[in-house]
């Protein structure tokens, strides 16, 4: 039988404020245990929290970059359970008036080589304000459990997807757009390794062409695009195997295993009634008025999708080009900028793709690292463009800046690396290497037209060589084809 995947995602938004979302301690992330925490987090009797401001502004933001609608009234509701690192007993959450309705986002699976492809359209059911819990610590206690609540209360939003994905790479897809637009915002870090961004995949399968809905399991806290596709992977396999083997999938909340590459059940998944739900008597409702809306509105930045089509028109950039250098902000500032001092949008783009990329990914660090700085790098472009120095010197000017030169022209002239285009200086050089290459020579005038533009390959090399790098490559083929013929 053939079988279709049914997959929806909910995605955890760490919100980047100073403060959390009801109290006034710190929401910076790591710390001495419990050391960001006050009366509010700790659940301390006669503790009232407070709505902060900024984490509403984020969440709207992220609502208009997703075509949604806004809620104009926001309620909180308590969502009841019990676990170590909830001191309250309760998450404060929303359940039935979220900030964000009915959104969506296109997303595209074809490869950027191929430039965009068809695009899909995936619903966003609504995204929510909520507080994060605290963090159980099991590694350095004997026997025990430590609890860190410094992460409790920390402003979240939880973007709920329709399920309208149909394979992992879709639900891939959606989730780097996201990462894409919460970082262009500035809402959220997008560092998924300290937990800012994280997703739950739902997961069911049906028969291809079946309409009703199958039973969904739910993988929790998945933190890469990697983990994301294998443990979905991993999950629609364990249902299609299960179901064929005449068994029954079970409504449940599982844990994705990267060592083992499986999915294991963690408990019976629960429905919104188990949690016994209700407003929260602390909190009044929120009214965000068309005003405020605007205002955000007029604060927006230019978002992935837009830029990448700015870059292809404004730049001439292929789509592969400016899909990769828009994927990040940061590294899309970067390009920017090279390319405003320099001037030479396709050089930038070449030089940020390759060596650039090359250079941040040996040293394990992010572009905002990076120890060559935007008009470091443009001023190495212009050096390039103004025939100072040929390509492959280059690389050996990057390098030296990289290893902390102030600039391309400091290690050119410290080096002596200046490009040679003197015509005497390059003749003299090709005059020696003709003189002890007559075997070469002999083949070279020998040869059918078509063939001695390969050959001549041979003679650029010995001059170069000769020249230690510093002839002018394009002077040197108009020499060399003067005096070869």
């Amino acid at each position: 039988m053939a079988w279709e995947a049914v997959i929806g995602l909910e995605i955890h938004v760490q919100l980047n404020t100073a403060t959390k979302i009801f109290s006034g301690s710190p929401a910076s992330f790591g710390g001495v245990a419990n050391a960001h925490t006050n009366a509010v987090d700790l659940a301390m009797p006669g503790s009232l929290p407070v709505a902060n401001e900024q984490a509403f502004f984020n969440a709207i933001k992220f609502g208009l970059a997703v075509n949604a609608d806004i809620g104009k009234r926001s309620v909180f509701e308590r969502k009841n359970y019990f676990y170590p690192d909830l001191p309250k007993g309760y998450q404060t959450t929303q359940l039935e008036k979220p900030i964000v309705g009915a959104g969506y986002l296109d997303i595209s699976t074809s490869d950027p080589k191929e430039g965009e492809g068809e695009l899909k359209r995936v619903r966003i059911h609504h995204a929510h304000l909520e507080e994060d819990a605290g963090k159980s610590l099991h590694e350095d206690f004997q026997g025990k459990s430590g609890i860190d609540l410094n992460r409790a209360g920390t402003p979240l939003i939880e973007i709920v997807s329709e399920p309208d994905m149909r394979s992992a790479e879709e639900a891939v897809a959606f989730f780097k757009k996201v990462h894409a637009i919460v970082t262009y915002l500035g809402i959220c870090d997008g560092d998924m390794s300290q937990g800012s961004l994280r997703c739950d995949a739902n997961v069911s399968i049906r028969p291809k062409g079946e309409e009703k809905l199958g039973t969904r399991t739910e993988t929790k806290n998945l933190n890469s695009f990697r983990f994301i596709e294998r443990a979905i992977n991993v999950e629609i396999a364990r249902q299609i195997d299960l179901i064929e083997d005449g068994g029954t999938v079970t409504q449940e909340t599982r844990l994705y295993d990267s060592d083992k590459n499986e999915t294991r059940s963690m408990r019976s998944k629960e429905e919104a009634n188990d949690y016994r739900y209700f407003p929260c008597p602390d909190l009044l409702p929120v009214e965000i008025d068309e005003n405020t809306i605007e205002l955000l509105r007029s604060e927006m930045p230019e978002l992935p999708d837009t830029r990448r089509q700015r870059f292809v028109s404004d730049y001439e950039l292929s789509y592969y080009d400016a899909h990769v250098l828009t994927e990040e902000r940061a590294v899309a500032d970067y390009f920017e900028s090279t390319t405003k001092a320099c001037d030479n949008p396709k050089a930038a783009a070449n030089w940020v793709m390759g060596e650039l990329m090359g250079l941040l990914n040996k040293q394990d660090i992010t572009i905002n690292q990076s120890p060559i700085s935007p008009n470091q790098l443009a001023g190495l472009i212009q050096k390039i463009d103004d025939k100072t120095i040929s390509g492959k010197i280059a690389k050996q000017v990057f390098e030296a800046i990289a290893d902390g030169a102030e600039s391309a022209e400091s290690v050119i002239e410290r080096q002596g690396l200046k490009q040679v285009s003197d015509t005497g200086a390059l003749s003299g050089m090709i005059d020696e290497v003709i003189a002890n290459s007559a075997a070469q020579v002999e083949q070279y005038q020998s040869s059918p037209d078509d063939k001695k533009k390969k050959l001549i390959g041979y003679f650029v090399g010995q001059v170069m060589k000769l020249s230690k790098g510093q002839a002018n490559p394009a002077e040197v083929n108009r020499l060399l084809a003067e005096k070869l013929s």
